[in-house]
């Protein structure tokens, strides 16, 4: 498993670059070495955060996914930091690349998300309308950045943090994630070198402790990069 690569750190807080393919902390039957595992070998003061299996991962990110991921290095910042994503107070923005073109050059994202019935895998995105017992509202903004033929890349901000929220809510318009295996369409066209959904966690702010914002930023790693390159 590659370095995990270190983009902040302080007394309470780590902040790191995830690479895509890395799960953050096992869940379910997952056996295989998950990033927290990564961490806590070389900071073993790490599993004395929180409690197992996440320890001290303050939020979560999709195996596939790369980006910014907060793990607090004590349980007070735990706690904290933790309370403003249960409070929507974090800003998070994430760049995508999606399959045809929005019709929309921007716009807000509003549904009920639970568990798809026919796969426990998946998510599944509900109107209003639909509403029933264990939905969750979710919620999530974006902006179309440039249009391509057959793509579209947008800036998306999650006001909610469901899981595979932002994969499910395009499911939900008929616009997947490029290179989206669970989400995607059958015979949906794809970048030639995108071996993942095109997903990224570029840009996070929150408070710290001693009050004051921090704000992180992480470029579009190599292999996005190229995608967009071949379809430019």
């Amino acid at each position: 498993m590659e370095n995990i690569e270190i983009i902040y750190e302080d007394d309470n807080l780590l902040a790191v670059n995830k690479p895509a393919g890395i799960v953050v902390f096992p869940e379910g039957k997952y056996q295989g070495k998950t990033l927290i595992d990564c961490l806590i070998e070389e900071r073993p003061k790490l599993k004395k955060v929180g409690s197992p299996p996440r320890y001290g991962v303050v939020h979560r990110l999709d195996k596939d996914t790369s980006g910014i991921l907060l793990i607090a290095k004590n349980d007070k910042s735990m706690e904290f930091l933790q309370k403003q994503f249960q409070e929507r107070k974090v800003f998070k923005l994430y760049t995508a690349l999606v399959v045809g073109n929005l019709e929309n050059e921007q716009g807000t994202i509003e549904t009920l998300i639970g568990r798809s019935p026919k796969d426990r895998k998946k998510q599944k995105a509900y109107s209003a309308l639909e509403a029933k017992k264990g939905l969750r509202t979710a919620v999530t903004k974006y902006r179309v950045l440039q249009k391509f033929e057959n793509y579209g890349l947008i800036e998306v901000e999650i006001k909610t943090g469901r899981k595979h929220q932002i994969r499910c809510h395009f499911n939900y318009l008929s616009h997947p994630l490029a290179g989206d295996k669970i989400y995607g369409f059958k015979n949906q066209s794809c970048p030639p070198s995108l071996k993942r959904h095109f997903l990224h966690a570029g840009h996070l702010k929150i408070k710290l402790l001693n009050d004051k914002i921090l704000a992180l930023n992480s470029e579009l790693p190599e292999d996005l990069e190229k995608a967009l390159n071949e379809i430019n």
